[in-house]
């Protein structure tokens, strides 16, 4: 597998940072010199791993599905950093080493296509779940994005970064295959596909997905109970978003 590394020059429209390429896909730099570790990585059978491209409304997965896996308050997980109990498995922070450390059940992210994930869950080894995000939306959320990141310095118009969406120029490469791959293997009995659109459209039917696919026991009264707490979980992180951005 090769590395080589793809300049992103400082001028308008452009990047101030540098990707690599890891067979033909771009990768942000924090991945170089640690896919193979990511390969070899050893799964449990009770992991609990939530992969998305980015900017595909992972925070709110991640707090319902810890919330349906764990059986948290949701008043609690507003008083956490989610993040901590989620690490995103390439990220420099907290690292390989300290993931691999963690006790069970571990939830780890990962924003990989599936080629690139850990060999042991290509093989079932654990569950996944991904979730998708209509692509006129992502493309908006991963250019305000970039624009705020110190390290992206991004300075391009918008449709200049929709020309780099469309042509696999961005941090994970293409959307379309990582999605398509992720689709291929939706029938998998470790892969739980969801779609980001749903998650507002019809709360309740994900949140037994999810109850479903994680083995959880619930009751109806306890199923009503979390499908509102997720709600609010929601609302919560939605105002937070549109406080953020304005």
């Amino acid at each position: 597998m090769a590395e080589s590394e793809a300049e992103t020059p400082s001028t308008p429209g452009e990047f101030e940072s540098k990707y690599f390429e890891f067979n033909g896909i771009r990768l942000p730099p924090f991945c170089r010199g640690k896919m193979e570790e990511i390969s070899n990585f050893t799964v449990r059978k009770s992991d609990i791993w939530i992969v998305t491209y980015p900017k595909s409304g992972t925070s709110l997965l991640q707090e319902v599905v810890y919330l349906v896996s764990q059986g948290a308050d949701p008043d609690e997980i507003g008083l956490m950093n989610i993040d901590e109990q989620l690490p995103v498995l390439e990220y420099p922070q907290p690292g390989l080493d300290i993931i691999k450390e963690l006790t069970s059940p571990r939830l780890i992210k990962s924003h990989l296509p599936y080629p690139f994930l850990p060999s042991d869950l290509h093989n079932g080894n654990s569950k996944v779940i991904y979730m998708a995000r209509n692509p006129k939306d992502l493309v908006v959320s991963y250019y305000q994005f970039h624009r705020s990141l110190r390290t992206m310095s991004y300075r391009g118009t918008f449709q200049e970064f929709c020309r780099r969406f469309m042509n696999d120029k961005l941090g994970y490469g293409s959307w379309f295959e990582h999605v398509q791959e992720f689709w291929d293997h939706h029938l998998d009995s470790n892969v739980l596909f969801l779609k980001y659109e749903d998650m507002h459209k019809d709360l309740g039917t994900m949140v037994e997905q999810l109850v479903r696919f994680l083995g959880v026991s619930y009751d109806k009264a306890q199923l009503e109970s979390t499908v509102e707490h997720c709600h609010q979980l929601i609302d919560q992180c939605c105002n937070a978003e549109a406080l953020h951005e304005e």
